[in-house]
């Protein structure tokens, strides 16, 4: 396996399973070297907490920036994912042209809305941010709904082959390079994942588990990263990464104390056997 130094960025929620505590489990496990970057610490994530604490730490971003140059350190891939602000953004993007090695790779999962709506905190002006990060990946991993945001389409619910055609076609018109499109279902016991690259469009169909859990996105998009830089197409990355969250979400199912995230833990050798 390829032995890369992937940085990402992204927030630490201390108790949760999601953002930082997923990605860098996963990362590992995928045989890679993982660097992070928090972008805030929070003592739980927000789906269904009260009274969390919160400290942003927008500031100390080009603060790490400037003494990684110092010590001349290069990644060969970066990946973001929960940003808190257009400010965080903007420091992200000079961390990727300072410090991104000469072939980095860079992976933008623009975590801000799901089920047509944005998430509390954002507006307008932190999308047309997101956009520029984004439109200059060499992958970007949206949602449905963030698709539509990035490229101002109408959300639907209920939509078919041609609606999801369109909304790839405008986000490569936009400036998208390489695009993994999740929770696309046609049908209602089923969703997937699109993926349009140079290779054309194509579609991985596998079963739609009811239950909801948090942290699921976090999953999906650090799997992704950590299959396609061990040398994995982006569909094949695509594929393993669906099936590797189907399985941590089958073994939460039946636990509903269990509702703040997935148990991606135990389910980790089988991802590293996917991956083989």
């Amino acid at each position: 396996m390829p032995y890369n130094k992937i940085l990402t960025v992204q927030d630490i929620s201390c108790f949760g399973q999601c953002s930082l505590t997923v990605a860098l489990p996963i990362l590992s496990a995928a045989g890679q070297e993982t660097v992070i970057l928090p972008s805030a610490v929070l003592s739980t994530h927000t789906a269904g907490f009260s009274g969390y604490t919160f400290r942003d730490l927008t500031d100390d971003i080009p603060k790490i920036c400037a003494h990684w140059q110092k010590e001349g350190i290069h990644f060969d891939a970066v990946y973001t994912g929960y940003l808190g602000s257009a400010k965080q953004i903007g420091y992200v993007k000079e961390l990727i042209a300072k410090t991104g090695g000469e072939k980095v790779v860079t992976f933008v999962d623009p975590a801000m809305a799901d089920n047509g709506k944005l998430y509390p905190g954002f507006d307008l002006a932190f999308v047309d941010e997101m956009k520029k990060l984004a439109f200059g990946a060499d992958f970007i991993l949206p949602n449905i709904t963030e698709a539509c945001y990035l490229v101002r389409k109408e959300y639907k619910e209920v939509y078919d082959e041609t609606y999801i055609d369109g909304l790839l076609e405008s986000l490569k018109r936009a400036g998208a390079k390489n695009i993994i499109l999740t929770g696309v279902g046609y049908t209602p016991e089923t969703t997937g994942v699109v993926v349009l690259d140079e290779n054309g469009k194509s579609y991985y169909k596998h079963k739609k588990i009811s239950r909801g859990s948090h942290g699921t996105g976090d999953v999906y998009a650090s799997a992704f990263v950590g299959a396609h830089m061990n040398g994995k197409s982006a569909y094949q990355a695509a594929k393993i990464a669906a099936d590797y969250t189907v399985r941590c979400i089958e073994g939460t199912v039946d636990d509903d104390a269990h509702r703040y995230g997935v148990k991606f833990e135990p389910a980790l050798p089988y991802y590293i056997d996917l991956l083989k």
